[in-house]
């Protein structure tokens, strides 16, 4: 690297690492722009089209069913925002959801935002680099990270968010969970059927856990549309990414394919997660004293030693000294 820094001060100047890295970026883009300017044209973007051009020349069609997406500017970059392996868009479609972002734009918006942030924090980092070196001569090393880590901090930071929001959102239906199934309970076997205890549940607990409460409130819209309640049910599991929903599923499942009770199963099931709720809060009781070792001995041993130590070492240092002397 001083080599290649070398050769670039000399022939380049001072800023010839920053106007070398610089130049490399541009030309990358340079490069990418044709790519994505020479995409074929969409054939939902020519029906969006034809039909603005029809309410334009002719209002006898009436109005449309479905709204226009607000991110229709990012529209023309889907195949450069969007991952085109089916695997891969399914995998962070399903996390975007987990953590709470249903539209059919979230990932298009999720890689705009790294790509963005990444350009945008890499800009700032070589702005910063050229103000520096101004004022000084940094090494190598350091114009390096203070230009890519901001670039990386920008690109990894919404990735980050995402799973901070999608382990939050876990936690939240894990912790609310024991209740909306007592509340459940409670309203099956007042009488009300299935459907309706989920709509009651999920207006009753919206002010605790409201993410919980989301789960339940999409669970009736779909079970009112006429979707299947298996397949309702499944899905509901897929978004929560919960064990214990997935076991909720399972049970209410087998209660519909078998005929039996789903009041007693639900007052079975109900009792379990009260059970596991309580044994969560003694393993989080019983491993604090671990926890808490490290910062006791941090916190207490240090003191401890010098009260213990501190004349001792004072009484020798002295008595070193009157016989030197």
């Amino acid at each position: 690297m001083e080599q290649i820094n070398a050769i670039l001060t000399e022939h380049l100047g001072p800023l010839g690492l920053l106007l070398a890295v610089g130049g490399l970026g541009v030309l990358l883009m340079l490069i990418t722009l044709p790519v994505l300017m020479k995409r074929k044209a969409d054939p939902l973007d020519k029906l969006i089209a034809l039909r603005k051009q029809t309410k334009s020349g002719d209002d006898s069609t009436g109005p449309s069913l479905r709204n226009s997406s607000k991110n229709d500017k990012l529209e023309k970059y889907s195949n450069f925002l969007e991952p085109q392996n089916e695997e891969e868009y399914s995998s962070i479609r399903l996390k975007l959801m987990q953590a709470g972002y249903r539209s059919k734009d979230a990932v298009r918006t999720f890689h705009f935002a790294q790509f963005a942030l990444g350009i945008g924090l890499l800009i700032l980092g070589v702005l910063y680099t050229i103000l520096t070196s101004k004022t000084g001569e940094p090494s190598t090393q350091a114009i390096i990270m203070s230009t890519l880590i901001p670039g990386g901090v920008g690109y990894m930071a919404p990735k980050y968010w995402i799973t901070k929001r999608q382990q939050q959102r876990r936690e939240e239906i894990t912790n609310g969970f024991p209740d909306s199934l007592d509340m459940m309970l409670v309203c099956v076997e007042a009488g009300q059927s299935l459907d309706q205890s989920i709509v009651r549940v999920s207006k009753e607990i919206r002010a605790g856990f409201p993410a919980l409460a989301d789960e339940f409130e999409i669970v009736s819209h779909e079970i009112k549309a006429g979707k299947d309640k298996v397949n309702v049910l499944r899905d509901m599991s897929e978004r929560a990414g919960v064990n214990d929903v997935a076991s909720f599923v399972t049970v209410l499942i087998q209660s519909a394919t078998f005929g039996t009770s789903v009041a007693e199963a639900l007052r079975v099931f109900s009792a379990e997660m009260r059970d596991k709720r309580v044994m969560r809060a003694e393993e989080k009781a019983n491993t604090l004293p671990t926890k808490m070792t490290l910062a006791t001995m941090m916190l207490t041993v240090p003191p401890l030693l010098i009260i213990l130590l501190g004349p001792s070492i004072y009484n020798i240092v002295e008595t070193l000294g009157k016989f030197k002397m």
